[in-house]
């Protein structure tokens, strides 16, 4: 069984799954990660879910506003190798787009990249739209942006 946490950035759970996350992007986008790395951060601000497979940390994902009114960006969306192809990823992103319209936020949209075919469809099938690439990612070859209104 899986349930999905509300927590926070500075839940180890969260920390080590990161490191899982990071460790998959650098092995999928050499040489380009370096400069993508630094878009990753997350902050207090962070709002963080967890997905626990009895109490073992399995995926994650989290949000955080951006500077736009009622808009959220999805983040550091992750599920463990061979965890994946179980539905994880829709719960985490679900509660995640639950816990934002709780606070207000009316749309969402994220960034993920042409070498994640997994994450691309996870999105388009919970109704995300292509967007114009946005912030940091403008110009970013490997960067696909996606998004949707949440009410």
């Amino acid at each position: 069984m899986i349930t999905v946490t509300r927590t926070t950035a500075a839940d180890p759970r969260f920390v080590n799954l990161i490191k899982e996350l990071d460790k998959d992007l650098w092995d999928r986008y050499q040489p380009y990660q370096a400069k993508y790395d630094g878009f990753n951060k997350v902050d207090q601000s962070a709002r963080v879910v967890v997905a626990l497979a009895d109490t073992v940390p399995v995926g994650c994902g989290c949000f955080r506003p951006t500077e736009e009114p009622a808009v959220i960006e999805i983040k550091r969306m992750f599920v463990a190798t061979e965890r994946r192809g179980q539905g994880i990823a829709q719960q985490v992103l679900r509660e995640l787009e639950s816990w934002a319209t709780e606070e207000g936020f009316s749309t969402a949209k994220l960034e993920t990249g042409n070498k994640q075919p997994e994450a691309i469809r996870l999105y388009q099938k919970a109704g995300y739209k292509s967007i114009d690439l946005y912030g940091p990612y403008v110009g970013m070859e490997t960067s696909i942006c996606l998004g949707k209104p949440l009410i």
